[in-house]
């Protein structure tokens, strides 16, 4: 049986869906697409997926990128 906690454990994605062509990680979220597919059908990776996305979004940081809310946001040259 599932825990209920992450059941119920909504996605992380933010709707900004800009990909790093590097790494192929979402700048809004982190998440890969195939991340995104496995999300809506295998529930028992959701943490798996979760736990990866903070040092994600640190890199895309450290290498330069708008990441979260912000990559929406031009860079200003």
């Amino acid at each position: 049986m599932r825990a209920p906690h992450i059941a119920a454990m909504g996605s992380p994605c933010i709707d900004i869906c800009q990909y790093d062509e590097d790494t192929g990680w979402c700048l809004g979220c982190g998440m890969r697409k195939k991340d995104k597919k496995a999300w809506k059908k295998d529930r028992d990776r959701r943490p798996e997926i979760s736990a990866a996305l903070p040092g994600r979004l640190a890199a895309l940081l450290a290498a330069g990128h708008r990441v979260g809310g912000n990559a929406k946001r031009k860079k200003k040259d």
